[in-house]
């Protein structure tokens, strides 16, 4: 264990991705992730005191697992200027693309960047561990990986044992959203959610609410015939 990964809990596998990078990154993309990350990474420092971390004065501080293409997250920062986002995401393939929509090319390292976007490049469950308790108003589980195999289910961020690390984190009165098209997936979450007493659990939605930005693991969903479930969840 170090400074910057606190002991996960008991049941918890050391990390929940698999690969970190999809194919050979060009040099556009290497560029990005030596240039322009540095200058969003949120530190395990920062982590500490998140809204003293973004170039503005924030509202409220929220954090989005696993981005993906970045289109949710980044949606959310340029609608919500008074709120600090983090935005965490392992898979370099992931942060290149947020990066890109970011800075032009030939701009990594000077490009204007949001004041109040932060990034979080490791597991994002260490990061929740260093996180002050109260200390999220909002957090994102958009189309996680479902891990479909039984055997891979301790890899799913929707698990027993990390929901109280979850609930420490968000304040009362916090939100959590999740949504997944997987049937597997959609199945576990409410199995899990009607054993727990840490979240307030409505019956989830058919069709994305509104104020939810669209992702593109949503689209592909809608046009395979998959149909995505969407929860909100409230912490007591």
């Amino acid at each position: 264990m170090t400074a910057d990964r606190p002991p996960l809990a008991e049941g918890v596998p050391d990390r929940l991705y698999g690969r970190r990078r999809s194919h050979p990154l060009r040099p556009r993309q290497q560029r990005l992730l030596d240039e322009t990350l540095p200058r969003l990474r949120l530190s395990p420092a920062q982590a500490a005191d998140p809204r003293a971390a973004f170039g503005l004065p924030v509202e409220e501080v929220w954090l989005e697992v696993g981005f993906g293409g970045g289109e949710h997250a980044l949606a959310h920062v340029e609608a919500n200027p008074g709120v600090g986002y983090i935005a965490s995401e392992v898979f370099e393939n992931g942060l290149c693309s947020l990066l890109s929509r970011l800075v032009a090319e030939g701009e990594e390292a000077t490009g204007t960047l949001p004041p109040n976007l932060r990034l979080w490049s490791q597991d994002a469950r260490h990061l929740l561990g260093l996180l002050p308790p109260a200390s999220l108003d909002r957090l994102f589980l958009m189309f996680p990986d479902p891990w479909p195999k039984a055997r891979h289910a301790k890899r799913r961020f929707v698990h027993p044992a990390l929901l109280p690390v979850v609930a420490r984190a968000l304040r009362p009165g916090g939100v959590w959203r999740i949504a997944t098209d997987d049937p597997t997936y959609q199945a576990w979450t409410a199995e899990v959610m009607a054993a727990q007493d840490l979240f307030e659990v409505p019956s989830p939605a058919g069709v994305r609410p509104e104020g939810w930005p669209p992702t593109r693991y949503e689209a592909k969903a809608l046009r395979e015939g998959r149909h995505p479930l969407y929860w909100s969840l409230t912490r007591r």
